[in-house]
């Protein structure tokens, strides 16, 4: 009993300690790469990529499944984008809905003979290529379900751009995003490869014409609530990464590639339920394995704007979804963990991913369920789990505080007093009953990849708020 008492504590507080001080210097690591950013921007030269005649053309591929509500106004998005050489590609995964009878509807569309290269994709099979008769530089694939990945797939393969810049269907991309996502490859063109940018929750702002008009936090609290997790990932989580060239992670809602590589790597995993961290990861791996100097970046500035779950069922089975993927991504590259010929991928990033985003989150489920009966029996006190208990929701809420303070003085945002008491009062919120749900769900998720689920589910979309 004695040795209970005296040790859990202590195993709990130096794990603590352990994960903590990963997220600590991942936050740290953010604030100084933020600083170096925001001065270049105001002591770089003028320049003006849009008069630049070598820019790289750009496809930007929306995987679309099931996307009538917000289709029409994610391509009008796209349409306004600032850039002298793109294409939109919506591949058009299986939807059971009207998603391409909306499409042919806005912008008139006539098939095309499909490719040859098309047909060889590693995706389902093409049941159509659409040119649209209203916009010239729009083109749809129709297709059997595959998957997102699997989408991706069609798109790369009927593109002839250099990059491509991949979206979901509910993106709202402002319209200089592309020039400013482009920058690092025309700075570093033999070297960089992938370019990733943070993203924030349309929910609650007004779009028009496919422009965001006016930004409002969501009045939603769960849409709330994921806003707090989404600055706290982007800004300071993968900001951070990226200051620390552990960058593992390039969101599948919005990233920007050299399409030859990822030809040559395959494409994206089919059969992932998480496609984007496992095609990070293993575009890490195929260029160290091949020993090739490369550059994976990520931008504090360009504004893309996603729809968030409003409704618990959707957003449990979203993250439900993403554990799994998480897992099957630790799983599928556990041989590249603490291998140093992968450098700090493997010493640092897929480490930190599995023990802190991964196992973490199934002790502290654990936890949660056994400290009410140890303490019932008299296994351990009270004390010092309180001490951890408090100490733990302490420091995350302040590296909340951080990541929120950091996006206001970054971008302006959200500058008004009102509005950012409102997320430091929702910092603190997700920390008691948000972030112990997030867990359990997280549980639930484990299970599905033990037992083999593999679906999707359902993202259920609300029309966005138009002008």
């Amino acid at each position: 009993m004695w040795l209970l008492d005296t040790f859990l504590p202590v195993i709990g507080i130096t794990f603590l300690v352990v994960i903590c001080g990963s997220y600590l210097l991942i936050h740290l690591a953010a604030v100084i790469r933020m600083r170096k950013q925001v001065t270049g921007r105001a002591w770089e030269p003028v320049y003006d990529v849009l008069e630049d005649p070598l820019v790289p053309d750009i496809a930007v591929v929306v995987p679309a499944y099931n996307e009538e509500t917000v289709i029409v106004e994610s391509v009008r998005s796209f349409l306004n984008l600032n850039y002298p050489n793109f294409e939109i590609v919506v591949v058009n995964d299986g939807s059971t809905d009207g998603t391409l009878a909306v499409l042919d509807e806005e912008f008139s569309l006539t098939e095309l003979e499909v490719p040859p290269m098309l047909s060889d994709a590693p995706c389902e099979p093409v049941h159509g290529v659409y040119q649209s008769n209203a916009v010239e530089n729009l083109r749809v694939v129709d297709k059997e379900n595959g998957g997102k990945g699997d989408a991706h797939n069609a798109g790369i393969w009927l593109t002839d751009s250099e990059l491509f810049c991949i979206v979901d269907a509910d993106t709202i991309i402002q319209p200089t995003c592309l020039a400013n996502m482009v920058r690092p490859f025309l700075e570093h063109p033999d070297e960089m490869v992938a370019v990733g940018g943070p993203i924030r929750v349309a929910n609650g702002s007004t779009i028009d014409e496919g422009l965001m008009t006016r930004p409002q936090l969501p009045s939603n609290l769960l849409a709330g609530l994921q806003q707090v997790e989404y600055i706290r990932a982007f800004y300071s989580g993968r900001l951070g990464l990226d200051q620390l060239r552990s960058l593992i992670l390039i969101s599948g809602a919005f990233g920007l590639f050299r399409t030859d590589l990822v030809r040559e790597m395959g494409g994206y995993d089919e059969d992932s339920i998480v496609e984007d961290i496992e095609f990070t990861v293993r575009l890490h791996r195929h260029l160290i394995d091949r020993d090739r100097p490369y550059r994976v970046g990520y931008l504090l500035h360009p504004l893309v704007y996603t729809q968030v779950p409003e409704d618990i069922a959707t957003l449990a089975n979203q993250r439900r979804r993403w554990f799994r993927g998480l897992v099957e991504t630790m799983v599928k590259h556990y041989d590249a963990m603490f291998d140093r010929q992968y450098g700090r991928i493997g010493m640092f990033a897929l480490p930190f991913f599995c023990i802190g985003e991964g196992i973490g989150r199934i002790l502290e489920a654990i936890g949660y369920l056994l400290l009410p009966v140890m303490l019932a029996v008299g296994v351990v006190s009270l004390k010092p789990i309180l001490f951890v208990f408090v100490g733990t929701m302490f420091f995350g809420v302040l590296l909340t505080w951080i990541s929120i303070f950091t996006e206001v003085w970054s971008s302006g945002q959200y500058g008004h007093p009102r509005q950012v008491l409102k997320l430091m009062g929702l910092a603190v919120v997700e920390f008691i009953g948000y972030r112990q749900w997030r867990t359990f769900v997280a549980v639930q998720g484990l299970f599905e990849y033990v037992r083999g689920e593999n679906s999707w589910g359902e993202m259920e979309r609300s029309t966005l708020n138009t002008d």
